[in-house]
């Protein structure tokens, strides 16, 4: 059996298998350092190389948390709690502490209890304030980039208690909280599946190096990616699935269902196969080919397809109303007249 087990997290895609010794050599060379994501088989997830035996590191102690600054301050992800409800049209209602915030999209706020202050941030607010303004356009400029907003909103409880703040998903789905302190402190996502964040984490853009993944990903060059160590919460569209793919499997998605992905897994476009299979299949001309090892989430009603369906029944794209039964939707014209139409 080959001792090529090992897998790095390296620019935001799985490099290897490699042996151990590779591994320890790439970390001599200083190509790899203790905070560099590591992988093999038998493994309960990805680990810093810091804190795997194998490559003279330590299990981390549990270090007592950090006394809470006052609102506002540069630190790390806030530690909010947090409720989903709802079952198709869910929302998340998050509890914030004294001094605690959270970071959301314009727009989706659904409610805040008295006592959260609202106010409007240049990028997603998560850069040192001593970082000044060269680091508030950086962030910003990271956001234009994915095609979002120049400005994130920020909900911070400024008074006394415990407060909640509630955003809703913009159409049928899951909202899905992401602990990023969990999964090795970044993840990659659609550009449209974010939705809000504790203060502290990043919002920032996740080139795809490859031509072809530019070009026919759906997503083009650039993903959201989302870093950290608090909870993120981003939505799919439908019904959620769920994958864990092991090292060197890979799956095969239509490009629209892809919501959020490991930075160890790797992300390619490939050709459906024969012209009349890609003219005549419906399913487009490329797949997407997500290689492990790594988790990932995979939607079943792109916000894409669903306003496909509804733009093409409209009757301004030229879609028909079908009467669905009515005697006047069976005579033609007369149903139109009552309707205005």
């Amino acid at each position: 059996m080959s001792d090529k087990v090992w897998y790095v997290a390296e620019g935001g895609q799985s490099v290897g298998p490699m042996s151990l010794d590779e591994l320890k050599e790439g970390m001599a060379r200083g190509n790899y350092t203790a905070q560099t994501m590591v992988f093999k088989q038998g493994m309960d997830g990805w680990k810093a190389a810091g804190q795997v035996p194998e490559l003279g590191g330590t299990p981390a102690a549990a270090a007592p948390p950090p006394p809470a600054p006052s609102f506002g301050a540069a630190r790390g992800a806030d530690e909010v709690d947090f409720k989903i409800f709802g079952e198709d049209m869910q929302y998340v209602e998050v509890e914030l502490d004294p001094g605690e915030s959270v970071v959301a999209e314009a727009g989706a706020m659904m409610y805040m209890e008295d006592g959260i202050e609202m106010e409007t941030i240049f990028g997603d607010g998560s850069a040192s304030t001593k970082g000044g303004i060269m680091d508030a356009l950086m962030g910003a400029g990271k956001r234009l980039l994915t095609g979002e907003s120049l400005f994130m909103t920020l909900f911070g409880h400024r008074g006394s208690g415990k407060r909640h703040v509630a955003f809703a998903a913009p159409y049928p789905g899951t909202i899905l909280p992401m602990n990023l302190g969990e999964m090795g402190g970044t993840l990659i996502c659609q550009k449209d599946a974010f939705l809000c964040a504790a203060k502290g984490v990043s919002i920032g853009i996740a080139f795809q190096k490859k031509i072809g993944v530019g070009l026919f990903g759906g997503e083009g060059f650039i993903m959201q990616k989302l870093e950290g160590d608090g909870f993120a919460f981003v939505h799919a569209g439908g019904t959620l699935v769920q994958k864990e793919l092991g090292p060197g499997e890979t799956l095969r998605v239509d490009t629209g269902c892809i919501v959020a992905l490991m930075p160890s897994v790797s992300y390619d476009i490939q050709f459906v196969g024969g012209v009349k299979s890609a003219i005549f299949g419906g399913e487009g001309f490329f797949f997407a080919t997500l290689t492990g090892p790594g988790h990932v989430w995979l939607q079943s009603l792109p916000f894409s397809r669903m306003a496909g369906r509804i733009w093409a029944a409209a009757p301004q794209a030229g879609g028909k109303d079908k009467g669905e039964g009515s005697i006047l939707g069976k005579m033609g014209g007369i149903g139109g007249f009552f309707d205005g139409n």
